[in-house]
């Protein structure tokens, strides 16, 4: 996979998760501590500076009881 399609992947999941909760009405700050994560992970994720590992994907999808496909999926 080349350089570029990472960062838009990064940035298409980046995009997903804060209209994921915008649409759900929650804080980073309040995403973390749901999912277990360090509280800077979610800002981090948001600014497309940090790799996600598949289990953490996963648990981000269960938590808005979406496929791990959506997030991304581009909105």
């Amino acid at each position: 996979m080349s350089q570029d399609k990472i960062i838009a992947n990064r940035a298409i999941l980046a995009k997903n998760l804060i209209h994921l909760r915008a649409k759900h009405n929650l804080s980073r700050e309040e995403l973390s501590l749901a999912l277990g994560f360090d509280n800077s992970y979610i800002s981090k994720l948001e600014k497309c500076k940090i790799n996600i590992t598949i289990d953490k994907l996963t648990l981000i999808s269960n938590y808005f009881n979406i496929e791990l496909k959506d997030l991304f999926e581009t909105v």
